[in-house]
């Protein structure tokens, strides 16, 4: 959060936060509450990544609280069961991500592709608006068009490009086949 409102200025593609807490304005010292990243110029926010889970309603808490600001919430969930439980609140994304497979060397589209397809079929039978994402071990362009493949409309990912030599080659990579 200690940048977030740099990075924003400085560049033209959306930006979210990593996390928002149900806070509203006022009390909230060493929380995020989701009027400062409006406030930062972000454009969105994870919510529910598996390194910072929230108990289902304040899931619910905060994505309202989002859509209230203008905010894009993207949730994150670890199963099937938990991404369809939280398409409930109708956020813009749900992004599936198998917690032991969060920046290792295997994608959750080769490791588990019923995972994606899943998820797919779970959130949009709950509600047929919300983005599903595929996250978890995704590190080049082929698992992105497995994704894709598979029902996902997109890829959430840091690691596969943090932890690159040559990230601008890695995102190149990421994009070649879409």
């Amino acid at each position: 959060m200690v940048e977030l409102s740099y990075v924003a200025d400085q560049i033209d593609i959306p930006v979210f936060s990593q996390n928002v807490d149900p806070r509203k304005p006022g009390s909230g010292t060493g929380f995020t509450t989701p009027s400062l990243v409006k406030a930062s110029g972000a454009l969105g926010t994870l919510i529910n990544h598996s390194e910072h889970k929230q108990p289902a309603d304040d899931v619910g808490t905060c994505v309202q609280m989002c859509k209230d600001l203008g905010l894009t919430a993207c949730v994150c969930a670890d199963t099937v069961e938990i991404a369809a439980d939280l398409a409930r609140f109708s956020p813009y994304y749900i992004a599936v991500e198998p917690p032991e497979l969060i920046g290792g060397d295997i994608s959750v589209t080769s490791a588990n592709p019923a995972v994606v397809s899943g998820t797919v079929d779970a959130v949009k039978a709950v509600d047929k608006d919300i983005k599903v994402l595929c996250g978890a071990g995704v590190k080049n362009g082929g698992d992105v068009k497995a994704a894709i493949d598979l029902g996902a409309e997109g890829v959430l990912l840091a690691s596969g490009v943090v932890k690159a030599k040559d990230p601008e080659s890695v995102i190149r990579d990421l994009i070649r086949d879409i």
